[in-house]
C-alpha cells in the first residue's frame, strides 16, 4: 500500500462504482464490517484494489486493530471472481480481516468444493472465511448492522456517503493547506514585528477564504453530528448497540473538529494580524494624507494667499480679486474635506488604539487642526478685506458719481425764471452737498473698517514669511489714505463752489424779492390813491370830527410815505443786486418810473385833502364861536360866510395830476353831501345873525321893563320885611308866656 493518501476526487469515477464501501455497521467484535457487491459485470481487480486501498485508509489505527469483518456479495457473481477477491484481501488487508463471509447463491457453486478450498487456504490466507446464504447472515452479524441488501435494517445512501466524503477531504485539504499558510503568514509577521522591519511575507494572502472554509466545516460538523444523533435514537429503537454511519472512526469527526479549532486559533490570530497590519496601514495612509494636506496648505496654498494681498483700485478690480479669492477658497475646500475626512478617521482610532499608536494620531491630529486653522484664518481675514475693500470701492464709486453730478450743476448755469425755482434749485443743491457730506463719511468709516481689517488679518509663521508681513497692510493703508484725501479735497473744492453758488442764488432770491416787494409797494402806494380819491370825502360835521379827520390823513400819508420809501429801497437794493450779478433786471427798469408817478398824484391829491380839511376847519372852528358866543361882532359872520362859501367853491374843482390828468374826490353824491354839511352850517350861523338883530331890540325893550320891575320889587321888599317883624314878635311874647306858665306851676 502506498503510504501517500489517496482523495476520493482522484478516484472518483471508480468510487462511483460501489465495488466495495463501509456501511457504517459493526461486528459483534464492534469490527467494522466491509461490504464488497460483486456484479454480474466483470468486476475489475485493479479498481476493486484501489477501492479498497482508499476505504481501508478512512479508519483510524485503533479502529483498525479491531479488525474487519468483509462481507463479499458472490450471489451475482462466479466463484472465480470470488475466490480472486478473497485471495486478494490477503494482499491487501491480511492483518485487519478478521472474518470473510462469502454470500452465496443458494443454488449454485459446489459447497463441499467451495468450503474446501477456503478451509484448505485458512492457514495461509491468515482470516477464516465461511460460505453463508444472505438469510444465514444474522448468525454472525447483527440485522440492524446489515444493509436491507442482506435482510437488515441499516441505512446506506452510497452516492451521500461520496458526497459527505468530497466535502469531508475538501474542507481537510483546504484547512491544512489554510493551516500552513496562515501559520507561516502568522510566524513571519510576528517575527517582522519583533525585529521591527517589515517582511516580505507580511503582504502573502492565503489561498483559500478563510470564512468560506470554517463555514464549510461547521456545515460538515453540523451534519454530522445531526446523523450521529439521530441514528443512535433509532439503533437505540432496534435494541442493538449505539451506531452511527459518520462516527469519528467512519469519518474522523474529531479531526474535522480538530482542524476546526486550529483553523479558527491561526484565523483569529491572523485577523488580529491582519488588523494590526490594516491598522498600521491606516495610520501609515493617514500619516501620507496628512503630510499631504499639511504640504499643499504650508506650500502651495500658502503661496496663492501670499500673492493676494493687493485690494484694487476700483470696484471691478476688488471683484476681480474676490473672484480670484472664491477660486482659491475653492482649492482650499478639497484639503478642507480631506481634512474633516482625516479628522473622523483618527478620532475613530483614538477610542480603541494602543498607547504609541494614540499618541501618534494625536500628534497628527494636532499638527493637521493647527495647519487647517491657521490657513481657514487666513482665507478669512483675506475674505474679510475683500468684503471691507469691495464696501470702500462702492462708496467711493457712488461718493464720486455724487461729486460729479454736483460739480456738473454747479457748472451749469443759473437761468431760474422766479424766486420759486432758485429755491428749489438752492435746496436741490443743499440736499446734493449733504448726500456728499455723507458719503464722505460713510467713505471714512469704510476706509477706517478697511485698514482694521488689514492690520488685524493672522500674521504668517515667521519663518515662512518672505518679508515684511506690514508691507503688503502699509501699501493698502497708504492706498486707502490717498483716495480719501483724494475724495477729501475734491469735496472741499465743491463746497467751495458751493458757497460761491449759494451766495449768488441767495442774491438772485434777494432779488427777485426786492423786484417783487417793489411791486407790491407800486400796488399798495396805487390803492392807497386810489382809496384817497374815492373814500376820502368827506370833511366832518364839527371842528371836532374835521380834526380827527385830519390827524387820521396825516397818518395816511404817513402810511404812504413810508410805503413809498420802502419801494425806493427796494429799487436801490435791487440796482445793487444787479450790479453784483452782473445782469439787468427785467422789472425794474419801469417799475421805478411807475412808483414816482403813483407817489406824485398821491402827493397831489393829499395836499388837496389837507387843505380843504384845514378850511373845512377853519369854517367850522369860526361858525362854533359864532354859534356859541352871546355877543357876536358882524365881521365874524361875515368871515364864515366868506369861508363857508370858499369851501364850497373848493369841493367842486378836481385834482389835477402833473400829467395833467384831473380827478374828483369820491362821486358826485358824496361831494353833494359834503357840500351840504357846509350848507347846513351857513344857515345856522345866518340865523345866528337874524337872532342877534331881534336880541339887539328886545335888549332896548327889556331894560325899560327892568326899570320898573326893580321898583315893584323894592317895594314888595319893604312890605315883607315889616310882615317879618311882626311875626317875630308874636313869636317873642309867645315864649315869654309859656316861660311864665311853667314857673308857676314849679312853684
Amino acid at each position: 500500500m502506498s503510504n501517500v493518501p489517496v482523495e476520493a476526487t482522484n478516484m472518483l469515477p471508480i468510487l462511483k462504482k460501489k465495488l466495495a464501501f463501509l456501511s457504517g455497521g459493526k461486528d459483534r467484535r464492534s469490527g467494522l464490517i466491509l461490504t464488497i457487491p460483486l456484479s454480474s459485470d466483470q468486476t475489475s481487480m485493479e479498481e476493486l484494489s484501489a477501492t479498497l486501498d482508499y476505504l481501508l485508509s478512512i479508519p483510524s489505527q485503533k479502529c483498525k486493530a479491531r479488525g474487519f469483518t468483509v462481507i463479499v456479495d458472490g450471489r451475482k457473481s462466479q466463484w472465480n471472481i470470488v475466490k480472486t477477491v478473497v485471495l486478494m484481501l490477503q494482499n491487501v488487508i491480511p492483518a485487519e480481516v478478521s472474518l470473510v463471509c462469502v454470500v452465496k447463491p443458494d443454488e449454485f457453486w459446489d459447497k463441499k468444493v467451495t468450503h474446501f478450498c477456503f478451509w484448505k487456504e485458512k492457514d495461509r490466507l491468515g482470516f477464516e472465511v465461511i460460505l453463508v446464504s444472505a438469510n444465514k447472515l444474522t448468525r454472525y452479524i447483527e440485522p440492524c448492522q446489515l444493509t436491507d441488501d442482506f435482510g437488515g435494517s441499516l441505512d446506506y445512501d452510497h452516492n451521500d456517503w461520496l458526497n459527505k466524503r468530497l466535502v469531508f477531504e475538501k474542507f481537510t485539504r483546504e484547512s491544512t493547506s489554510l493551516l500552513d499558510e496562515l501559520s507561516i503568514i502568522n510566524d513571519s509577521d510576528k517575527s517582522s514585528a519583533e525585529s521591527k522591519e517589515k517582511s516580505a511575507d507580511c503582504g502573502l494572502l492565503p489561498s483559500f477564504d478563510p470564512e468560506t472554509v470554517l463555514q464549510t466545516g461547521h456545515e460538515l460538523l453540523s451534519e454530522l453530528q445531526q446523523r450521529r444523533f439521530n441514528d443512535s435514537e433509532g439503533g437505540g429503537g432496534q435494541g442493538g448497540p449505539a451506531w452511527c454511519p459518520m462516527e469519528e472512526e467512519l469519518l474522523a469527526q474529531p479531526q474535522v473538529m480538530k482542524l476546526l479549532d486550529s483553523l479558527r486559533e491561526q484565523y483569529t490570530r491572523y485577523q488580529e494580524i491582519c488588523r494590526q497590519r490594516n491598522k498600521r496601514t491606516q495610520l501609515d495612509e493617514i500619516h501620507a494624507k496628512v503630510m499631504q494636506v499639511v504640504t499643499w496648505l504650508q506650500g502651495p496654498g500658502s503661496e496663492l494667499l501670499k500673492t493676494q494681498k493687493a485690494i484694487g483700485d476700483s470696484m471691478r478690480a476688488a471683484q476681480a480679486l474676490q473672484q480670484k479669492h472664491e477660486e482659491i477658497e475653492s482649492q482650499h475646500s478639497e484639503w478642507f474635506a480631506v481634512y474633516v475626512e482625516l479628522n473622523q478617521q483618527i478620532s475613530a482610532l483614538l477610542g480603541g488604539g494602543e498607547e504609541e499608536e494614540v499618541a501618534e494620531l494625536k500628534a497628527l491630529q494636532q499638527q493637521l487642526s493647527e495647519v487647517c486653522y491657521q490657513q481657514a484664518a487666513q482665507l478669512e481675514g483675506r475674505q474679510n478685506v475683500l468684503q471691507a475693500a469691495q464696501g470702500f470701492h462702492s462708496t467711493t464709486q457712488e461718493l464720486s458719481q455724487q461729486l460729479d453730478g454736483l460739480l456738473g450743476m454747479l457748472c451749469a448755469d443759473v437761468a431760474p425764471a422766479d424766486g420759486a425755482s432758485i429755491q428749489q434749485n438752492l435746496k436741490l443743491l443743499e440736499e446734493k452737498l449733504q448726500a456728499v457730506e455723507a458719503g464722505l463719511a460713510s467713505l471714512r468709516q469704510k476706509g477706517a473698517l478697511l485698514m482694521e481689517q488689514m492690520c488685524t488679518q493672522p500674521p504668517w509663521p515667521l519663518d515662512e514669511a518672505e518679508e515684511s508681513p506690514a508691507g503688503g497692510q502699509q501699501d493698502g493703508s497708504q492706498q486707502v489714505h490717498t483716495v480719501m484725501e483724494e475724495m477729501q479735497l475734491r469735496k472741499q473744492r465743491c463746497e467751495d463752489m458751493v458757497d460761491v453758488r449759494r451766495l449768488k442764488m441767495l442774491q438772485m432770491v434777494q432779488l427777485f424779492k426786492c423786484e417783487e416787494d417793489a411791486l407790491q409797494a407800486v400796488e399798495w402806494l396805487g390803492e392807497l390813491l386810489d382809496a384817497l380819491l374815492k373814500t376820502h370825502v368827506r370833511l366832518g360835521d364839527d371842528s371836532q370830527e374835521t380834526r380827527t379827520m385830519t390827524d387820521k390823513h396825516r397818518k395816511f400819508v404817513d402810511v404812504a410815505q413810508s410805503t413809498y420809501d420802502y419801494g425806493r429801497q427796494l429799487l436801490q437794493a435791487t440796482v445793487v443786486l444787479c450790479q453784483s450779478l452782473r445782469c439787468t433786471t427785467r422789472s425794474s427798469g419801469d417799475t421805478l418810473p411807475r412808483l414816482n408817478r403813483v407817489w406824485k398824484q398821491f402827493s397831489v391829491s393829499s395836499e388837496e385833502r389837507q387843505q380843504r380839511l384845514e378850511l373845512a376847519l377853519s369854517f367850522h372852528a369860526a361858525a362854533e364861536r359864532v354859534l356859541q358866543q352871546e355877543c357876536v361882532d358882524p365881521e365874524s359872520l361875515d368871515e364864515v360866510d366868506s369861508c363857508g362859501k370858499t369851501l364850497l367853491d373848493r369841493l367842486t374843482l378836481p385834482v389835477v395830476f402833473p400829467d395833467g390828468t384831473e380827478q374828483f374826490f369820491g362821486s358826485p353824491g358824496d361831494t353833494a353831501a359834503a357840500a351840504e354839511a357846509v350848507r347846513e352850517r351857513l344857515l345856522l350861523v345866518e340865523e345866528r345873525r337874524l337872532q342877534l338883530q331881534e336880541v339887539e331890540l328886545h335888549d332896548e325893550d327889556e331894560m325899560l321893563n327892568g326899570q320898573e320891575a326893580r321898583l315893584d320889587v323894592i317895594g314888595e321888599e319893604l312890605s315883607e320885611k315889616e310882615e317879618q317883624d311882626e311875626e317875630e314878635g308874636e313869636e317873642a311874647g309867645q315864649q315869654q308866656h309859656e316861660d311864665l306858665e311853667r314857673a308857676t306851676q314849679d312853684c
